[in-house]
């Protein structure tokens, strides 16, 4: 495997961990919301940008893409 595509995983799986502290879920809990509602696919798409950001500032991002897709966390 890629040493990118490791660092990717890495990252999108750090960005679980906190998205789920964050939320008080468990990390199976959010990485299931996180992927229902297209933000994995988001984080794919953009990660060039977002691993430019901090940790809170990608939470805040994800909690409010998941959101506009039809999430209820707040």
């Amino acid at each position: 495997m890629p040493e990118q595509t490791i660092h990717k995983i890495d990252f999108l799986v750090a960005l679980i961990s906190e998205f789920a502290e964050r939320f008080h879920l468990s990390g199976d809990e959010a990485y299931r919301y996180i992927n229902q509602y297209g933000g994995v696919e988001m984080f794919e798409a953009n990660y060039d940008i977002l691993h430019t950001l901090s940790f809170r500032d990608m939470v805040d991002g994800m909690a409010a893409f998941c959101r506009r897709k039809g999430g209820a966390l707040v």
